[in-house]
């Protein structure tokens, strides 16, 4: 099918803006390539004896004589996040795997990986975007040793993997692809889990029981079933080509789980500049990979933290890309999935309906993506619409199911949920901002009610416990963005304002802040840009001022006279609470350093 038209006009505008920076980027690429394994070209045998100097004696010949392959392991392990659990058996894994084609493979390095499950509505949440940009910086020390022909990155949630990304983004010329963990099985329903959650919220059950629901939906090692950040990172892994098809959602600790790890060793070293295959990431990852990840996100209602994250990815490969991009696309892309917080079922119920290879070959039919682009499987996106199994213990691949399994989680582009993806930009006199919609009842797309103005979501909940808040009510929480505290997720808003909704009332919230990836059935303007701590319009805002929310027109503004807007004095933000504690002191210079949210909220790039 050929590529529709609309999606070709926002590539070719992309490819257009991004020309000089995609150049500048492909040029360093091609310099640092060299011939050859850069530690026979450049490292001095001084050098070279320290890189291999406690390998196995088999690996350490290898190293010293040349001609083979040497993986570099790039893992975010450690076994308090559930869904990083499962890599801590994996580099002994492709270290076999790596020795059957003749290659090598270190641990190059580890990765810090924290959990927003763990940090939601905690000091420590103020961390979380900024662990991005460490986890680049943590990559880029871990392949500096250039004595890789390739690497492997091992990780899974919200910051880790686009941090990864970054960071790999930054060594061009390697071919690396992402080996992901794989989701836990299903718990407790997500219907259940938020139910005890919002009589939690009203008082209405004990501590005791509310964790005693949570446990029994957070139980098991992979990842969080829900559609939140982490599995977003596994949808957009697999369609631009970074993992092998089909990975993304097969359970820890199976054997077609073990074998897809095993198998990912193989082939990275199958694909370095010493075979017929060089497959680099940098050439990997075009303006072409980052529009049909963007597609993906938007036909699966994906994490709204992508609004950044695939921001600030496409940027490390010198491609430009903005919220208007994000927006043109969402108006073309069908919403083709089901998936909490966008509906009942969890990942592994999509996967079960037909997955990943489904969708993929529903978006090429329909000419959504482009399916020319280079992957780690080979030329061609038609790859990743097969699925893997096991076939007397060898892994290979099949076709994937042609029709869906459940058509209440997963359809195809013939009969969509929606016809649009649901992410959206709005713009005013309050900036411009994102919002999420593929949740939201058509009921209250719009909606237009007196402000109340926070400082933090624990004023926002003080206020809703002390029934402040019982009325038709835009709430706005403000000083929440990368330049005043790292902007936090305010997922732990959400039980509180679905109350109010659920209570009849008109609730919206406007933020310069992050909401969770799992951000439901509440609207939602959030990312506004320009934050207030730097010149944003929200520092303007006032108690009671009338805000008109309209995702259907893209329209976020105040209501107030123009004259008297331009006349008021911005609040000041009062930074001293959170600069200090839970570390916040140390990333005292990545605040002043972050980018705006529209240019990916980190302290790289943001000049491009």
């Amino acid at each position: 099918m050929p590529l529709d038209p609309r999606v070709r006009a926002v590539t070719e505008r992309i490819r257009t803006r991004s020309a000089a920076t995609r150049s500048d980027y492909l040029a360093a690429c091609d310099a640092a390539a060299g011939k050859g394994p850069q530690r026979g070209q450049r490292l001095s045998c001084t050098n070279l004896a320290h890189g291999f100097a406690a390998c196995p004696s088999g690996d350490k010949q290898a190293l010293r004589s040349g001609p083979q392959a040497n993986i570099g392991i790039v893992s975010a392990y450690n076994d308090m996040l559930s869904a990083h659990q499962p890599l801590e058996t994996y580099p002994a894994l492709i270290k076999a795997a790596a020795r059957e084609v003749g290659a090598v493979a270190q641990f190059a390095g580890g990765v810090p990986a924290m959990c927003d499950g763990v940090t939601q509505g905690q000091p420590g949440m103020e961390l979380s975007l900024f662990s991005r940009d460490v986890i680049a910086l943590s990559t880029a020390i871990a392949l500096s040793h250039d004595m890789f022909d390739a690497a492997l990155c091992l990780g899974v949630c919200d910051k880790i993997v686009p941090g990864l990304l970054i960071g790999a983004l930054r060594f061009g010329h390697l071919p690396v692809i992402f080996v992901p963990a794989g989701p836990m099985v299903s718990g407790m329903s997500n219907d259940a889990k938020t139910e005890v959650r919002k009589r939690f919220a009203q008082g209405l059950v004990s501590r005791d029981e509310l964790l005693e629901a949570e446990a029994k939906s957070y139980h098991s090692p992979g990842t969080c079933t829900f559609y939140g950040t982490a599995n977003s990172n596994q949808m957009l892994m697999e369609l631009m080509g970074l993992h092998l098809p089909g990975s993304a959602f097969v359970n820890p600790g199976t054997p077609l789980r073990e074998a897809l790890t095993q198998q990912a060793a193989r082939r990275v070293a199958q694909i370095t500049a010493l075979g017929d295959e060089y497959t680099p990431i940098g050439r990997v990852v075009d303006e072409r990979t980052i529009i049909n990840g963007l597609v993906g996100l938007l036909a699966t209602g994906g994490s709204t933290n992508h609004a950044m994250h695939l921001v600030a990815i496409a940027r490390a490969a010198g491609v430009l890309i903005d919220w208007t991009d994000f927006s043109e696309l969402s108006d073309v892309i069908p919403l083709l999935t089901r998936i909490y917080p966008n509906g009942k079922a969890d990942v592994n119920h999509f996967h079960a309906a037909g997955g990943f290879g489904f969708l993929v070959r529903e978006l090429i039919s329909a000419g959504l993506v482009h399916d020319d682009v280079l992957t780690v499987a080979g030329q061609g996106l038609a790859h990743y619409a097969e699925e893997p199994w096991l076939g007397d213990e060898r892994l290979g691949w099949r076709p994937a199911p042609a029709t869906s399994g459940d058509t209440s989680v997963l359809r195809g582009v013939a009969e969509p949920f929606a016809a649009d993806g649901g992410l959206k930009l709005l713009a005013g006199n309050l900036g411009r901002a994102v919002i999420k919609t593929s949740a939201v009842a058509d009921a209250h797309r719009v909606v237009e009610a007196p402000a109340r103005v926070f400082a933090s979501q624990e004023a926002v909940i003080d206020a809703f416990k002390a029934g402040e808040l019982n009325r038709d009510v835009i709430v706005v929480v403000r000083f929440q963005g990368p330049r005043a505290n790292g902007m936090p997720e305010l997922h732990h808003l959400t039980p509180s304002l679905t109350v109010l909704q659920d209570k009849g009332f008109k609730v919206a919230l406007v933020t310069d802040g992050r909401m969770s990836g799992a951000s439901g059935k509440v609207p939602a303007a959030i990312h506004v840009s320009p934050e207030a701590v730097a010149g944003g319009a929200l520092a303007r805002l006032r108690d009671g001022d009338v805000v008109r929310l309209d995702s259907n027109t893209g329209t976020l503004a105040a209501l107030v006279d123009a004259a008297e807007w331009a006349a008021r004095e911005p609040v000041r933000f009062d930074s001293t609470e959170g600069e200090h504690g839970m570390g916040r002191e140390l990333f005292a210079g990545f605040r002043q350093l972050a980018a705006p949210a529209e240019s990916g909220g980190g302290i790289f790039f943001g000049g491009q």
